[in-house]
């Protein structure tokens, strides 16, 4: 069996015994996120992309994306990926990585943080996902000596105002004034805040589309249950035209993400190919996340919106990852501005070459 194939059966069979959508839908309180972070951390999926010798798993890209997109199936209301991605910012600069819930920053275009002369930090982060619930907060920060760096916060004693997402996650500003890293180092070459918010985009794209490929099963299934008529309705012409359609948001959203997560294990982030790659996977699945998640609601109707029924628990997240590390609007401007800085003739070889 393949290591990745190995990866996901590990990753789908934890996730399905802790963080199952009916299960959390029945939950009240929050005291299952302990047990459940525990079974995550202690198979070593919230650290996979951390070498061993920084305190991780070591394990490759392909297996960290897999992890990711098991998440997706479970719309997973812990900050699994994001600890993947702060994880993966650390041990590219090299600090060694704390066990605990993590989240990363930047995470929207304009956001800064500047290291001053005294070693403390100073800047504001709009919306950084789970940030109110993580224990830890890896960012890359300005540095005019240094240029940038790496650094990891312990969010204990930092300024983290209240705010949920569409989903009710926790999603917070949070305001940085002289603080001290618990550690510091140059950010390598090639790694930035539009690095993290690339490879953000990347995750959430590929996030969605397992979410999406759970909202397909959850349509197509209620579909031939739901009788009307003396017949499942997956027997009428109209449910079947809605659910192909359903499949083929699925089907675009998976060659988009797939192809951008392989670049992007196979690249260097800074390269123009996952730049491209990933642009596009957010701009597509984003689509495919807001086109499939009304076509579901449409297929299970009422049901759907209410609290019972898991739906709303993956088309609710869908709704907020789009705008998550970038929407499709601001990813598209960036996507136009690197096709028009390179010219017309060369639009043609640039896509072939992928």
């Amino acid at each position: 069996m393949a290591s990745e194939d190995i990866v996901v059966a590990t990753a789908r069979r934890i996730m399905g015994e802790v963080l199952d959508p009916q299960t959390l839908n029945r939950a009240t309180g929050e005291d299952w996120k302990a047990t459940a972070w525990r079974a995550l951390e202690d198979a070593g999926l919230t650290l996979a992309w951390v070498p061993e010798v920084h305190g991780g798993a070591g394990a490759s890209m392909e297996d960290g994306f897999a992890i990711v997109r098991e998440a997706g199936r479970c719309a997973a209301p812990v900050p699994i990926c994001e600890t993947l991605l702060a994880g993966w910012l650390l041990g590219c600069a090299g600090i060694s990585v704390p066990k605990g819930t993590m989240t990363c920053a930047p995470t929207r275009e304009g956001d800064c943080v500047r290291l001053g002369k005294s070693g403390a930090l100073e800047g504001r982060l709009r919306a950084v996902p789970f940030a109110r619930d993580a224990e830890f907060l890896a960012l890359v920060a300005e540095c005019e000596v240094k240029g940038g760096v790496v650094a990891l916060l312990e969010t204990r004693g930092l300024a983290i105002a209240e705010g949920v997402n569409l989903a009710g996650d926790a999603q917070n500003a949070v305001v940085l004034s002289a603080v001290r890293p618990l550690a510091l180092e140059p950010a390598p070459a090639g790694v930035d805040g539009r690095t993290l918010r690339l490879m953000g985009a990347i995750v959430r794209a590929v996030q969605m589309t397992g979410a999406l490929e759970a909202v397909l099963e959850l349509a197509v299934t209620y579909a031939n249950e739901r009788v009307a008529f003396e017949r499942p309705i997956a027997k009428f012409q109209a449910v079947q035209h809605s659910l192909a359609r359903l499949a083929g948001e699925v089907a675009a959203a998976m060659a988009a993400s797939g192809s951008a997560a392989e670049v992007a294990a196979t690249r260097a982030p800074s390269e123009e190919a996952v730049l491209l790659e990933g642009a596009s996977a957010k701009i597509r699945v984003g689509e495919a996340a807001g086109e499939g998640a009304g076509i579901a609601h449409q297929v299970l109707g009422a049901i759907g919106f209410t609290r019972e029924h898991t739906l709303h628990r993956f088309t609710r997240r869908l709704w907020a990852w789009r705008d998550d590390f970038g929407n499709e609007s601001s990813w598209a401007v960036t996507l136009g501005g690197l096709v028009a800085g390179k010219g017309a003739d060369a639009l043609w070889p640039m896509l072939a070459e992928r």
